[in-house]
């Protein structure tokens, strides 16, 4: 078991749940927009919210984002000391790396600020922003990046600082799981997992769940970020995902859905996203199933808390594998809605 962390509200390590993350992509020196999206990623279900902090503009408008969100944020900083230094007051953790700020001094300046204030760092090492000294090892990528990770580490250690996240990312699924797989073994500190450049929706879901998924299942990892090109929302909509599929967490619906066949008679993948965007946000687990038959739909899905079984211009209501009732087709979507609000009251 890794060690515990608090990032202002939050614990992360140490057998707490694992947290879902994002990141804006607004002008972070834009208040107005970045608190609106920060306020639509923490309605989504986003635990930690990480803004990018270029300059020092940026840096000074943390002071009124903070006043406006009570949401976990974070700074993501580069090179810069000073910055961080800065954000220190306003956010609850820190992203940089030591290695990259400066001589000891800096890195021990850095330090001692955010200890006074409890502010962790999280050290993040991408395969695209190796440093020189790594490549020169001749490492295996995988060993590269947890070696790189561990000697930023170990400045922090030196300056007396311990209150770290690791992170080791890159687009390639396998080096990924060998640089976390490395860390997990060599060090206790949280791991904060994610495939980086994982690319638009569908690709970038697959690489993500494909190794996030690998490691939770090994009992590796302790926070993460699915990283999509886009819409952040999407993000934390798909770590939530990963997270319940998982049995990690049971905080939303499940809606399963059958493959369809030429028995079905209903339009099942439209029903089963209508189903599903109407109870996506909702903070409660129930198992929702949508079938294309009464044939073996109900048998098939009994594991379910409800569903619908499709007939031609009827079909079935059922929870718990038994029949509920039988409803005309047009009715079907504001019916099962009704049985799922009375459930979700109910439990």
């Amino acid at each position: 078991m890794t060690r515990q962390i608090t990032v202002g509200k939050l614990k992360i390590g140490g057998g707490a749940a694992v947290s879902v993350q994002s990141m804006t992509n607004t002008p972070t020196c834009g208040i107005d927009a970045t608190v609106a999206q920060i306020d639509a990623l923490k309605a989504a279900g986003a635990d930690v919210v990480r803004l990018a902090v270029p300059d020092m503009r940026s840096a000074e408008a943390l002071k009124e984002i903070r006043r406006q969100t009570t949401a976990v944020i974070v700074a993501d900083i580069h090179f810069d000391y000073k910055l961080a230094v800065k954000a220190a007051d306003y956010v609850d953790k820190i992203r940089i790396n030591p290695g990259n700020i400066g001589d000891a001094a800096k890195v021990k300046f850095v330090a001692d600020a955010l200890k006074e204030r409890r502010v962790p760092i999280r050290i993040g090492v991408n395969s695209g922003s190796l440093d020189g000294k790594m490549k020169l090892k001749r490492l295996p990528l995988p060993a590269a990046l947890a070696e790189s990770a561990l000697t930023h580490a170990r400045l922090l250690e030196e300056a007396d600082f311990y209150d770290i996240v690791l992170s080791v990312k890159s687009s390639d699924v396998r080096v990924t799981l060998e640089a976390n797989r490395i860390l997990a073994e060599r060090s206790s500190y949280p791991l904060h997992l994610g495939v980086t450049e994982a690319g638009i929706a569908v690709p970038g879901l697959i690489k993500s769940a494909a190794c996030i998924g690998s490691l939770l299942l090994s009992g590796i990892g302790d926070t993460i970020r699915i990283s999509l090109s886009g819409d952040p929302v999407k993000e934390v909509e798909a770590g939530r995902l990963l997270l319940n599929s998982l049995g990690l967490r049971r905080d939303m619906p499940e809606v399963i859905s059958c493959p369809t066949c030429g028995r079905t008679e209903i339009d099942v993948a439209a029903l089963a996203e209508k189903v599903y965007d109407a109870v996506k946000n909702k903070k409660k687990y129930l198992k929702i199933a949508v079938m294309g038959c009464a044939v073996n739909g109900i048998g098939e899905s009994e594991h379910a808390d409800l569903g619908v079984c499709g007939g031609k211009e009827h079909s079935i209501l059922f929870a718990h594998g038994e029949k509920i009732k039988t409803v005309d087709n047009k009715d079907v979507l504001q019916e099962l809605l009704k049985l799922t609000e009375a459930f979700i009251s109910e439990n």
